[in-house]
């Protein structure tokens, strides 16, 4: 089945189970809209950066009161899952005021890839831009078509930065060491290799590579979408992903480890053709929690709050085709999901503010169609 007609069937089921917001354990307040909202920071004020995948990069306040569009920002490709995406702050924003973007950035011709850049964010009493802007990290090749791009950013406290890379729908690459797609990557903040990263001297075992150098940036290997970085309150690195037709993933990232795309899934290819099971090749790390039905999951973050009672330290995972919020509790290095709420629209981002409230963004197209929603806890 193919994931359009799952998302079909698990809208119409959560329509019919859990649809209405009185079911749900939070108050939904909206706040405002945009055109097709990716991803959203807070601001150390409480204010949000909100990017638009057709390259608006916008501050919200907390009332929604708009911004001019930030100004400063690259090209971007936009088409099919390109676009403006990811934005993350620098951990030291408060007195270098850098700004981390992820976007689709075309090539000579018609190829494309991820790339990522950081500026100063500077702002006047009109408008703000982003000054000095520089790209920092490029998707390595660049190919053709729109899918798969990845590029979450997330920091650690050791401000190393994390990029998710797509395997941009090619498959093998996920396998190919002189490839950055289909992995999951460590830099220090201004793109260089941290000298600890796992596979800075595989060309000392592997001389038949080439001196590009991309492996240096990897930190694992084999993974299809990734679409969700966050880390648990014990520092442990976690990644969602989409899989195939069936087999979403929650992956335990370990360093230098193998997560077998696309050689296993617990999907099967869109065409039907076979894909062999993780329990079938133990060589790779197989995922802590594996949906079929899909989630199409499209972003992770663990809640650090005490705003929603007994939620600390659980994980929330934003649904596209689930068209909801999945609700994830870890064991250690395990993890079961425990709770859904059904919004009954794809969710593309879910993130916490300082105050614990949980904010969402919809995965809506055209002007005021995809809502910034405020989740704060249900009075009981």
């Amino acid at each position: 089945m193919s994931r359009q007609l799952f998302a079909t069937f698990l809208g119409l089921f959560i329509t019919f189970f859990v649809s209405a917001q009185d079911n749900l354990p939070f108050e939904v307040e909206e706040i405002t809209r945009f055109d097709e909202p990716w991803s959203m920071a807070f601001l150390p004020d409480g204010r949000m950066l909100i990017t638009e995948k057709k390259g608006r990069l916008t501050i919200v306040t907390q009332q929604g009161d708009k911004s001019q569009p930030v100004g400063g920002l690259p090209n971007v490709d936009y088409g099919g899952q390109g676009g403006l995406g990811d934005v993350a702050l620098h951990p030291d924003f408060a007195d270098n005021r850098l700004v981390y973007i992820s976007y689709a950035e075309a090539g000579e011709g018609k190829v494309r890839g991820a790339a990522v850049a950081r500026g100063t964010l500077v702002e006047g009493e009109r408008s703000a831009q982003l000054k000095d802007l520089e790209v920092i990290w490029r998707q390595y090749p660049k190919v053709l078509g729109y899918g798969h791009y990845g590029h979450r950013l997330l920091f650690d406290n050791n401000k190393y930065l994390w990029i998710s890379s797509g395997d941009r729908q090619k498959f093998t690459p996920a396998q190919d060491m002189q490839s950055s797609m289909g992995k999951v990557l460590r830099l220090n903040d201004d793109g260089s290799v941290p000298k600890d990263n796992p596979f800075v001297n595989y060309r000392d075992e592997n001389p038949f590579v080439d001196d590009e150098a991309i492996y240096q940036q990897i930190w694992s290997v084999g993974h299809r979408n990734p679409l969700g970085m966050t880390f648990d309150l014990d520092g442990r690195l976690w990644v969602i992903e989409m899989g195939p037709a069936g087999g979403d993933e929650l992956n335990l990232i370990k360093q230098g480890a193998n997560y077998g795309y696309p050689a296993v899934s617990n999907g099967q290819h869109y065409d039907g053709r076979d894909i062999p099971n993780h329990d079938t090749q133990p060589q790779f790390a197989a995922p802590a929690i594996s949906w079929t039905p899909v989630i199409s999951p499209a972003d992770l973050m663990v809640y650090r709050g005490n705003l929603f009672a007994g939620w600390r330290g659980d994980a929330f995972a934003a649904g596209l085709s689930s068209q909801g919020i999945v609700r994830i509790k870890f064991d250690g290095e395990s993890a079961t999901e425990v709770e859904r709420y059904g919004m009954g629209v794809r969710i593309r981002k879910v993130t916490e503010s300082p105050d614990g409230a949980i904010w969402v963004l919809e995965d809506e197209r055209g002007e005021s169609m995809g809502r910034l929603l405020k989740l704060t806890p249900r009075p009981r």
